[in-house]
């Protein structure tokens, strides 16, 4: 069964293409985590926060994730991690067309 973790911080920029330019070596680090089916990159300046939407492959590999990417944005100054694991309903979900499995 897939879970899906759900993270967000405080952030004060880059944004967008900025951002991007700023984060591809952590977004190739990312595409390395063990268990790591993908990655959604989210942004609201205007809310100053970032963070991301993940699947995981198991339960084991998103808790392992989330506890390295929490230490790993306090170590860049983030103050506080709001993460969030959730089960994943792949029935429902694949009604709605949500992509559950890696391509």
């Amino acid at each position: 069964m897939p879970y899906l973790l759900q993270v967000d911080f405080p952030y004060q920029g880059p944004w967008g293409d900025e951002m991007a330019a700023a984060m591809t070596g952590l977004a190739q680090s990312i595409a390395q985590e063990p268990g790591l089916i993908w990655k959604i990159w989210t942004e609201n300046q205007a809310a100053q926060e970032a963070g991301g939407i993940y699947l995981f492959q198991d339960l084991p590999s998103a808790e392992a994730y989330l506890t390295m990417h929490t230490q790993r944005l306090k170590g860049f100054g983030v103050p506080h991690v709001n993460g969030k694991i959730f089960a994943v309903n792949d029935t429902l979900s694949r009604i709605d067309r949500a992509p559950v499995t890696q391509s």
